[in-house]
This record gives C-alpha cells, structure tokens and sequence, in this order.
C-alpha cells in the first residue's frame, strides 16, 4: 500500500512539474523575444499553468462524425499512459524495485510512443492529420536509427544496462569524453520530443497543428501533457546517460537540476531557430548523423578492446 502511495504521489508530482515547466517556457521565450508573457502579469504569472487546464477541459466537445470514434477516443489517453510509464526508471537512491534491463525498457517504450502519434492521425479521418502522421513516421524512422545506434555506442563504454548504476558510476561524465555525441543525440531528442526546429510533424504554418488537429478539450490537454511529459522524461534520460556524476546522498537534486539545465538550453534552441525544411531534416539524417552514430558504434569498440 505503501509503494502504490507513493507511485501515484510521484505521478501526481510530474504532473505539476509539467504544468509550471509550460510556464518557465512561456516565461523564458517572453524575455528572448521581448514581448509581452507571463513575466508580465501578475503573481509572476503562477496561476496560468491551472488557468490552462481549466479552458481545454471546459471547452465545448465537438464530434467528428467521420472518425473512427473508439481510436479516437482512446489514443490519447494510451499516449498519456506511454508517457508516464518512463518515469518508473528515475533512478532513486533507495528504489523499492528497480529494473536490470532499465535502458532497453526506455528503448522498447521510446519506439512504442510512434504510434499514438499515427493512430491519431489516422483515426481522425482528416487530410491534415494524415499528412502529419506520415511525416512524423518518416522522420521518427530517420532520427530513430541514429539513436538506437547512439544508445548502443554509450552501452557499450558503460558496459551495463542498469540506470541507477550508471547514474552513480561515471568517473568522467560522458558529455567530456565524448561531446560529438552529445550533440548529436541533443538533436536526435529534438526530434524524438517534436521540438522546434524539428517540430514538423506539428508544422503549424503548413499542417494547422499535424496530427492532433481534430483533437478538442480534454482530448487535445492529454497529448499535450503526454508531450511535456516525453520532454522531461527524455531530458532525465539524457542528464543519467551524459551528465551523471553526483554524490548518491544529493542524487535526487542534482537530477532535478540537471533536468532544469537542459530545458532551459531546450527553451533557447526554440526561441533562436526556425524551423527546417522537410528535405533538409531527412538529408540531415540519413546523410550526415547516420554515418557519424555508425562510427561512434566503432569507435566505442576500439576503445574497450584498447582498455582490455
């Protein structure tokens, strides 16, 4: 009863980290662009994040006739789900139970969240959302192998699959040893997150929104946490795999503020670039970061058979 008390505290936790981390964005991008935001308003802009919540879950419901109603309904509610479930891999100090295998579970969950994304664009019987389901699939295969090939290469310097241990372990963080890789796996979670300049399966300037277009009220307020909650968990992922080294007494705070490190370099990259090209963005993959993540794959194994 216990455990279960304090798994749904958790959830509850994120959830509220989620909505203040939407005004922290609203905040940062005010004082980038210089206009007017939340930094503008009153309380310093506190109550805009439970303000949000309750516009989309009172807004009128309208039902789209032609939908396939049951995927509909249903889709964002499991990208939600999706969502959450990363967050049983935080690697608490002293966890209750703890998975072995932690980095191939984020692995098989990562590549499961692709098909909310293209049931919803599906299920919507809308020509926008299908275009932005298919480009979304096109580019979540390009950036997808790239990545599966980046995690290998860290695995494989890391030599265990075990997220508390490498959280705890790191000599020297691996964004020293190895920067290349970092950069290419901070674009690789640009595009993995939809975040901008990769955000183009939600181009809004040629899709009206992409995939979730159809979607109203508590329907629409469901992808948009699962979304937010992607970007957290993913930037938790990336803080264990290249910036872990911390003392296991103040472990939980270093996390936190590392995770706040990277979303604030996250808010930067979209207040200061636009959005690339469809073209570019494939060319970009498959051309250029494919290559560079196969050679990292090699370069890891030189350097273990070096080492033994």
């Amino acid at each position: 009863m216990l455990i279960f008390t304090l798994i749904i505290l958790t959830y509850f936790i994120i959830l509220i980290s989620i909505a203040f981390f939407t005004l922290l964005e609203r905040k940062i991008l005010g004082y980038i662009q210089l206009r007017k935001g939340p930094n503008k308003i009153r309380l310093i802009g506190i109550p805009l994040p439970f303000a949000d919540a309750i516009k989309l879950f009172c807004k009128e419901h309208s039902k789209i006739i032609k939908a396939n109603l049951l995927l509909f309904i249903f889709i964002p509610v499991f990208n939600l789900i999706i969502a959450i479930f990363i967050w049983i891999l935080y690697p608490y100090s002293s966890p209750s139970f703890f998975f072995i295998y932690g980095t191939l579970i984020f692995i098989c969950i990562s590549r499961i969240s692709i098909y909310p994304l293209i049931l919803s664009g599906w299920s919507s019987n809308s020509k926008y959302a299908l275009i932005g389901a298919i480009r979304g699939v096109a580019q979540t295969i390009s950036y997808e192998v790239r990545m599966s090939f980046l995690i290998f290469s860290l695995l494989i310097i890391l030599t265990t699959f075990n997220l508390l241990k490498i959280s705890l372990n790191q000599i020297t963080p691996i964004i020293i040893l190895f920067p290349f890789l970092f950069l290419i796996w901070i674009s690789s979670i640009l595009a993995e997150t939809n975040r901008t300049p990769f955000d183009l399966s939600e181009g809004e300037s040629e899709l009206v929104s992409g995939f979730n277009v159809e979607y109203r009220r508590n329907r629409f307020a469901f992808i948009f946490i699962a979304e937010y909650t992607n970007i957290l968990s993913i930037r938790l992922i990336s803080s264990i795999f290249f910036i872990s080294r911390s003392l296991i007494i103040f472990q939980n705070i270093f996390i936190s503020f590392k995770i706040i490190i990277i979303a604030i370099f996250f808010i930067w990259v979209r207040g200061t670039f636009p959005r690339i090209r469809y073209d570019f963005l494939i060319n970009l993959a498959w051309k250029s970061f494919l290559p560079v993540s196969i050679i990292s794959i090699i370069f890891s194994l030189s350097i273990i058979f070096f080492i033994n």
